[in-house]
């Protein structure tokens, strides 16, 4: 296991990372907006289930792989990129709905968030660049990896809650449903102009 000291160091250096709106925070903002408080659940999962697959991928040589062949990386970036953009225009057209109708089958809250998040490059760069950082090399690896994605996935879900419990008590007004899904399809497709730029 990651020491506290080690675990404190490496949530310090994570919060600007957590604070600058992202992708997750796009699709919990309309899911809240749209259904209510109790669809930040699937977001919030989907999003720490994609933490524990990059904190996989990196015990597994992800870092080894990208230095051996930096075009990985960039596959990653393109691939999420495009994700994004598919998912700002279904995003977009979505306002429409009934209010607390489900989702169409195809795209559930959990897989939305679950693949934004896996194919993020700013989520995968986190378990490439920063957290080698804290881990000590008299260590198990796997157990100083797992530790930190742990206290990673605690973070970002406390700050997903923070903004579920902020947004969630007028989430139920129209237009604030219509502006906020809106906004987020704006997100989503900067995001996704971005990491294909």
């Amino acid at each position: 296991m990651a020491t506290p000291h080690a675990v404190a160091g490496f949530l310090v250096a994570l919060l600007p990372l957590i604070a600058t709106p992202g992708a997750s925070l796009a699709l919990l903002l309309r899911q809240v907006a749209e259904h209510g408080r109790r669809r930040a659940g699937p977001v919030i999962l989907g999003t720490t289930g994609g933490l524990a697959v990059h904190a996989a991928l990196a015990v597994a040589g992800l870092a080894g792989l990208t230095a051996r062949h930096p075009g990985a990386l960039t596959v990653v970036r393109l691939v999420g990129g495009a994700y994004l953009i598919g998912l700002a225009a279904w995003t977009w057209r979505s306002p429409d709905r009934p209010p607390g109708r489900r989702p169409q089958r195809g795209s559930p809250a959990f897989v939305q968030a679950l693949l934004a998040n896996v194919l993020n490059p700013k989520a995968a760069s986190i378990y490439l660049t920063l957290v080698p950082q804290f881990l000590d090399a008299a260590r198990p690896l796997a157990a100083q990896v797992a530790t930190l994605a742990a206290a990673h996935a605690a973070l970002l879900a406390a700050w997903l809650l923070a903004w579920t419990a902020l947004v969630g008590r007028s989430a139920p007004h129209p237009r604030l449903r219509t502006w906020t899904t809106r906004a987020t399809a704006a997100v989503l497709l900067a995001l996704g102009v971005h990491a294909l730029a």
